[in-house]
């Protein structure tokens, strides 16, 4: 809130024509609402999953006589799939609003109006906070984590053969060495050491925890195909005939398409492969949204291409007074590419964090998955010389190949979990009992 109130008055008549005063407080107001962003939303996805209190599966008999099989995996993603429906609604109607309050009024119009609707959201959550059910606070789990990992660390590494340290590394048996059943076989009988403060339950949490940390390292490359949706897209969409429209009215066909394109995966494109037989896993479902990703540079890249053609100004289109005859919304391909890309990889990004981390450690999982997209800005930020002509089909070019080769190195990598994730969800799998899976919602 703060973030905001420091953004509208950076914007303010009187301030904004004093360049330093109005940019010092702009960047404060960045700083702020990055440290609170930082504490919400790592812990705000956990919260609203947390709503849902079943952890396993159970079977249900409907009043036909069906016997189900309630699947709170499926009901996880389903949570996640309508919780990013609902982010993308506000995103519509505030940039919608703030587009033209921009254009028209000034930009202080354009931030208060998403810290009216903001200042609601407190609110809502204290009066609510009786109605939540909450986690308790346990402290920081780190630390006992880092010594599980430490004590199965011990003996791995041969500083001689590094091929040899990574198969120590991904041997069956390395998390088995820190569990204290084993520890305890070589200790006297009583003689558990007072650091042993974990149960073998425990190391299981953590081997789960890092197998999901371990899928997010792909991410800042998938985030890199996404980084454009709010740059360089906006600004080739200034280069084309918009027909009065104001050019950056144009992205907000990402969450449009989000909202449309959410319910048709949910009722009809995952339903569908469910009675293909195919399982649309977390790992397949974040690969193909890695390679629409990079779908949507390929398209912006051939766009960029024929704006070059097209445009007076040749390969230097953004400095030119007249814009080229294209139709903007030809732009329309990479923002529905992108939208899909999203349903596939960034909801399936937060589903996996939270399913995939121990109890005590979602906020952790879910801040490693959040702060990719910081590593991703950085990253976007060395590749800003090709951000501008004549070098800007080489910007969306380098971006998908990036996420091209990436996503195959997620595949390769990641392929094997889709065989353990019922295991890595602590689900037992019910086989040859004639039932359907469904999730909680399929089965009232």
């Amino acid at each position: 809130m703060i973030g905001h109130v420091l953004l509208i008055v950076s914007s303010v008549p009187g301030v904004i024509e004093h360049s330093s005063g109005a940019l010092a407080c702009f960047t404060l107001a960045l700083i702020v609402m990055g440290l609170g962003t930082g504490g919400f939303k790592a812990n705000i996805s956990p919260l609203v999953a947390e709503q849902y209190q079943v952890s396993s599966m159970r079977i249900k008999t409907l009043s036909d006589g069906t016997r189900v099989i309630v699947d709170p995996a499926v009901t996880t993603a389903r949570i996640y799939l309508y919780f990013y429906l609902l982010i993308n609604v506000g995103a519509l109607v505030g940039q919608l609003g703030m587009t033209y309050s921009e254009k028209y009024v000034g930009f202080w119009l354009a931030y208060t109006l998403p810290t009216v609707f903001f200042f609601i959201c407190p609110i809502v959550l204290f009066l609510g906070r009786h109605r939540y059910k909450q986690s308790p606070p346990q402290g920081s789990i780190v630390v006992e984590a880092l010594r599980v990992w430490r004590t199965a660390m011990k003996g791995t590494v041969v500083w001689s053969s590094p091929v040899q340290t990574w198969r120590n590394w991904t041997h069956p048996d390395f998390w088995e060495k820190a569990k204290p059943s084993r520890i305890l076989k070589s200790q006297p009988e009583g003689g558990r050491p007072s650091w042993l403060t974990y149960d073998d339950i425990f190391v299981d949490e953590v081997r789960r925890g890092l197998k999901a940390c371990q899928v997010f390292l792909f991410f800042p490359c998938y985030w890199i195909c996404y980084n454009p949706l709010n740059s360089t897209l906006t600004s080739q969409a200034a280069t084309m005939t918009t027909n009065g429209v104001p050019n950056d009215v144009i992205n907000n066909l990402d969450p449009l398409a989000l909202i449309i394109f959410i319910p048709i995966c949910d009722y009809v494109i995952y339903p569908w492969f469910a009675r293909m037989g195919i399982r649309f896993t977390p790992i397949k479902r974040i690969f193909f949204g890695f390679m629409t990703a990079v779908a949507a540079m390929v398209w912006a890249a051939v766009v960029q291409y024929y704006i070059y053609q097209t445009s007076p100004c040749g390969y230097q289109a953004n400095s030119c007074d007249t814009p080229s005859h294209l139709n903007v919304w030809i732009q329309s391909g990479s923002y529905i590419l992108i939208a899909f890309s999203e349903i596939f990889a960034s909801i399936t990004g937060l589903e996996y964090a939270f399913t995939k981390a121990p109890k005590n450690m979602r906020s952790v999982v879910m801040s490693v998955f959040l702060f990719m997209t910081a590593i991703s800005s950085a990253i976007t930020e060395a590749l800003n010389p090709l951000a501008a002509d004549p070098h800007l089909i080489w910007n969306y070019g380098s971006a998908a190949i990036i996420g091209f080769v990436s996503g195959i190195a997620f595949w390769i990598c990641f392929r094997h979990l889709d065989k353990q994730e019922d295991k890595l969800n602590e689900i037992t799998a019910m086989t040859g009992t004639g039932l359907k899976m469904v999730d909680e919602r399929d089965s009232i």
